[in-house]
């Protein structure tokens, strides 16, 4: 797929997936996420980047570390999950947020000018990953830190099933390079590849729970990247896949529920003069 479809597919299909984000992977993404703040470690009055932020989900917790005199500038290429951050941040009261639209491989931001950047399972879909990372290296000071918390191996994630089972009912593969980056040491070469130093990576599997099948295909098809190609879909082509799916996961039901298996690479790096 040429990087600019891949990136307008990407685009729209996070806005159609941004109303069933949280309700799909709030508290999946939670160990994830726990480890990439662990790691970025961001204190009072610091100016920190996100990218590929979504519905800030980490954007609020970095604003509240940061208190009082620190801000945080959380960027996503869609515009629908901005405008739901932004709107959340409204609700909240949370004044030390800006939310805008951006590419995180072409950040309209000076150099040198953030303590820290994060991007929270967000670096698989951009179509140059190495270009991502070396814009987080760019922006930030001679010292600052950058975090990022990806999928891991293929092999490790019991939900993978969902991209083959979308691809062969679309024109073109819907996430044609996602465990890329998590495969082996490709992280950690990547930080090394864009600049960074005294590179940290941690590896960690955990389980998956959804409540109950209707949970499990929301967020499978509705709340993550297929969300765009299974829009067009039929309500024929929707019940097959989903009984594909569900028959792909069906050795992690837990009573009701699901415990899929999955695993996590968060890495750190330290920016060079």
């Amino acid at each position: 797929m040429k990087p600019e479809l891949q990136r307008r597919v990407q685009r729209y299909g996070w806005n159609k997936a941004a109303e069933y984000y949280n309700a799909s992977w709030e508290s999946q993404l939670k160990p994830a996420q726990d480890r990439l703040l662990d790691m970025a470690d961001p204190k009072p009055g610091e100016r920190v980047l996100e990218t590929a932020c979504g519905t800030g989900l980490i954007t609020f917790r970095i604003a509240k570390a940061i208190e009082p005199e620190g801000e945080v500038l959380a960027t996503d290429i869609s515009e629908d999950m901005v405008s739901l951050a932004d709107t959340t941040a409204d609700q909240q009261q949370i004044r030390n947020v800006a939310f805008q639209r951006m590419d995180a491989e072409k950040l309209e931001l000076d150099d040198n000018s953030f303590d820290a950047a994060v991007c929270g399972l967000g670096l698989m879909y951009v179509p140059d990953p190495m270009e991502s990372l070396k814009e987080m290296q760019r922006v930030l000071k001679p010292g600052g830190r950058a975090a990022v918390a990806i999928w891991g191996e293929r092999k490790n994630c019991g939900w993978a099933d969902i991209f083959p089972i979308v691809d062969k009912r679309v024109a073109s593969d819907v996430c044609p390079m996602f465990f890329q980056q998590g495969t082996g040491d490709t992280l950690e070469h990547s930080f090394r590849e864009a600049g960074f130093q005294d590179i940290d990576v941690e590896r960690f599997k955990v389980k998956l729970h959804f409540k109950d099948p209707e949970h499990v295909v929301m967020a499978a098809f509705s709340g993550g990247p297929v969300a765009l190609a299974y829009d067009k879909f039929d309500e024929e082509t929707r019940d097959e896949a989903h009984r594909e799916y569900l028959d792909s996961i069906a050795p992690f039901r837990n009573g009701s529920g699901y415990q899929i298996p999955g695993e996590f690479v968060v890495a750190r790096g330290i920016s060079g003069d």
